[in-house]
């Protein structure tokens, strides 16, 4: 099967292992792997910050940075929440409607790729320690991905998945919004990574590498016995 490769900024710029980490997973599981080197971003902190001819100009080199005939897959619920729900909002219409639509249908998540598409939810995976899943908004919201990370990580061996209260409650990063309400942010943070503590977790996993950065930068600045691991580093592992 040939996927096309994804990589959101985040991940490209301060985690490119976890990309790396990807590409070695859906490559044990068969995929034919393809890569432009030449992407850039979807466009959505444009967007999300209200510069809408900017976030269409850079809408439209993603529309035409990924071949038609194949999945696109990307270790990012954010990115691909984004180009699902609201590129038709900026392609409203236009010339590239059809391309637009074509383009959404085939974007997904990784995880959700994997469970959904790929219909397997045991990849071999080893890694040791308790842990606890945030649900990234991008992903639970905009994606509707909820059960497949938790399916992955179950068949993860040594690792002892457990629910936290507040799973579902935003991390606080939303990214302008860190810096625009940054008590706020701060306390959301608080609250997310109090309750990963409350389960008794060592690890926050998640699908979002921005949801990450935010926990992992409030954790080392209040010292907490807590670390951040996006899941592809999780399913990589052993």
């Amino acid at each position: 099967m040939k996927v096309q490769l994804f990589i959101p900024c985040f991940i490209d710029q301060l985690y490119p292992q976890t990309g790396m980490n990807m590409l070695k997973v859906l490559e044990k599981l068969g995929c034919e792997l393809y890569y432009n080197t030449g992407q850039t971003c979807c466009g959505q902190p444009a967007f999300n910050a209200g510069y809408r001819n900017e976030a269409k100009a850079v809408g439209h080199k993603f529309l035409h940075d990924f071949d038609s005939d194949s999945y696109i897959v990307t270790p990012g619920g954010s990115c691909a929440g984004y180009v699902r729900n609201h590129y038709n909002k900026l392609f409203e219409n236009s010339s590239e409607h059809n391309l637009c639509n074509e383009i959404k249908g085939r974007m997904y998540e990784f995880t959700e790729f994997i469970v959904d598409v790929l219909k397997t939810d045991e990849l071999g995976a080893t890694f040791k320690g308790k842990a606890t899943y945030h649900d990234a908004c991008g992903a639970l919201r905009e994606c509707g991905i909820k059960q497949a990370p938790r399916k992955l990580l179950k068949n993860v061996k040594g690792l002892e998945l457990t629910e936290m209260k507040e799973a579902e409650t935003c991390c606080g990063f939303g990214g302008t919004f860190a810096v625009k309400f940054e008590p706020i942010s701060i306390g959301m943070a608080q609250v997310k990574t109090q309750s990963a503590l409350d389960a008794g977790a060592q690890y926050i996993i998640s699908t979002d590498a921005s949801c990450l950065l935010h926990l992992q930068a409030y954790i080392d600045k209040q010292g907490l016995p807590l670390q951040t691991v996006h899941i592809a580093d999780v399913l990589a592992a052993g």
